[in-house]
Parts: C-alpha cells; sequence; structure tokens
C-alpha cells in the first residue's frame, strides 16, 4: 500500500477524482480556491472589527481552512515519509536551462540554492522570495482569486472573468520566465 501512494498517480485517476470534488461543490454551493483562506483567517483573527471586507461569516468557508491544512500537513507527510529519499527525476535539458540560469539541480522539489535561509537574506533572494510573494498573493486578491480558484472552479462555472483571468496569469507566467526570470538570475 505504501508503495501504492508513494507514487505519482496517473492522469486517469487524479483527473477524476478532481472532477468529482469540482461537482460535489458545484452542488453545494461551493467555490474552490486557496487565496480565500487568507480573508477567513483574518476574520477569524479580527480584521473584520477594522476593516469592512474581513467582516462576514468566515463559518461558511471553514471547508478551505481544512482543506488547505490538509494540503500543507498531506505535503510534509509525502516529503517526510513517502519521498523513499529519492532524487527528482527532471530532464537534462531542464537541468542544462537551470544551470545556464546559475542555478544548481539538488535532486530535490525545489533548489536549495534559491530555498535557503542564506539566499532569503540576500537583494536577489528578498526580491525573488519576498516581494513576489506579496505580489503574487497582491495578484491573487485583486483577480479575485488564486490560479487554482479560478482555473479550476471559475472555468468549470463557466465565469468570464476567471477566463480572463487565467490567460492572464499565463502572460503573466511566460514574461516571468522568458522576459524577467533571465534579468534576475
Amino acid at each position: 500500500m505504501l508503495d501504492f501512494i508513494s507514487q505519482p498517480w496517473p492522469w486517469y485517476v487524479s483527473g477524476p477524482m478532481i472532477a468529482l470534488v469540482m461537482l460535489l461543490l458545484l452542488l453545494s454551493g461551493g467555490n474552490f480556491g486557496v487565496s480565500s483562506t487568507l480573508r477567513s483567517t483574518c476574520s477569524i483573527l479580527g480584521a473584520g472589527k477594522r476593516v469592512k471586507f474581513f467582516d462576514f461569516d468566515w463559518k461558511n468557508q471553514i471547508w478551505n481552512l481544512v482543506f488547505v491544512c490538509g494540503a500543507v500537513v498531506g505535503g510534509w507527510v509525502a516529503s517526510t515519509w513517502l519521498n523513499g529519499n529519492h532524487d527528482l527525476e527532471i530532464s537534462q535539458a531542464t537541468v542544462e536551462s537551470l544551470a545556464e540560469l546559475n542555478i544548481a539541480f539538488s535532486g530535490g522539489l525545489v533548489p536549495e540554492s534559491l530555498f535557503s535561509w542564506e539566499h532569503v537574506l540576500s537583494l536577489q533572494g528578498f526580491l525573488v522570495i519576498i516581494v513576489g510573494g506579496f505580489l503574487i498573493g497582491f495578484g491573487a486578491r485583486w483577480a479575485g482569486g488564486c490560479t487554482s480558484g479560478h482555473a479550476i472552479s471559475g472555468l468549470s462555472n463557466f465565469q468570464f472573468p476567471s477566463l480572463l483571468a487565467v490567460i492572464g496569469f499565463f502572460i503573466g507566467g511566460l514574461i516571468m520566465t522568458f522576459l524577467l526570470f533571465p534579468i534576475i538570475f
């Protein structure tokens, strides 16, 4: 059983599972998304007393908080106990592209040279991780949701604003990958 759950699941298993979750959400009137948990958390902590945006009934979104907590705990469990200490297998072309940007592939899920306290405390690390993370969070809130909320939930509800947001996410990703990323690194 451990071998089964520690391997990547094929698309024909994971795809229908996502579709089933979306069907259940549609039938129950819920929306899938991760960025809305920040609003719920701020509301739980009392931000609604000062800012009207956070003044809402967060108890209707408790399932979303449980989902995000489960994703964090599940990610930790998978990386701690289910990885089998195997190096991540990526294409040689990707390793070479990373090397051209002075990023060494260390075999893990993220490059250790980028995701370390030493790198965060550098100017480049501060800009990429801290400022970039803030801009992603701000953009997700400004767009009315994150990539998962718009691409999975919004598109399945045929919401035109979600289509525009997803197109914008892809354009932004291409600009970052091909224009900004080589300049930064």
